[in-house]
């Protein structure tokens, strides 16, 4: 093998580490997200859990964090909580930074 080679190898290994860590933090950003919106709406703790993998699942309907705005914000106005868009977007960010924090720390 060559210098180039190796490097290769390297960089689709960084490549990987960070695709995986870029999906898990989004997993626990869209928990988290689930807890908040669950806690504004008054679920109880079954109904969390349930709401949570919810949430979850409907990350993968389409490419994107999209489908998830979509359905928590569209799930708070349906319990009749008063919440922008924007607001909930800004949730996403904030739990997102955190998400990722917690990944590379290894937590």
């Amino acid at each position: 093998m060559t210098t180039f080679d190796d490097r290769e190898q390297g960089f689709e290994k960084k490549f990987a580490l960070d695709q995986e860590q870029e999906f898990k933090a989004s997993v626990r950003r869209n928990r988290a997200l689930a807890q908040w919106a669950a806690g504004l709406m008054g679920l109880q703790p079954p109904h969390i859990d349930e709401y949570s993998r919810a949430v979850v699942k409907s990350d993968f309907e389409a490419p994107g964090d999209e489908d998830v705005l979509r359905k928590v914000f569209e799930d708070l106005k349906g319990a009749g909580v008063q919440v922008t868009e924007a607001e909930v977007r800004m949730k996403m960010a904030e739990l997102m930074a955190q998400a990722r924090e917690s990944v590379r720390s290894g937590e």
